[in-house]
């Protein structure tokens, strides 16, 4: 077993292990769902992931105004 100044060293040398692991592993995941928001309302600029999703909130949130082009076609 490590004892006094070892186990210290050893402690901090590991926190600061976990600690960069974990700053690199957040980034990387808001990175990613950014990536996936395609799609964006040209009414209000919401951010959404598919043409589905798109089309309902296109659907329910701005019923008056008119259809996006790359909306038509699409099945909700």
């Amino acid at each position: 077993m490590a004892r006094g100044q070892q186990k210290i060293q050893s402690q901090q040398k590991n926190a600061k292990r976990l600690a960069e692991k974990k700053k690199q592993q957040g980034n990387d995941q808001k990175a990613a769902a950014k990536a996936a928001l395609v799609f964006t309302c040209p009414v209000c600029r919401t951010q959404m992931p598919d043409p589905k999703t798109f089309k309902q909130h296109f659907e329910s949130k701005h019923p008056k105004s008119p259809m996006p082009a790359e909306l038509v076609d699409v099945q909700a």
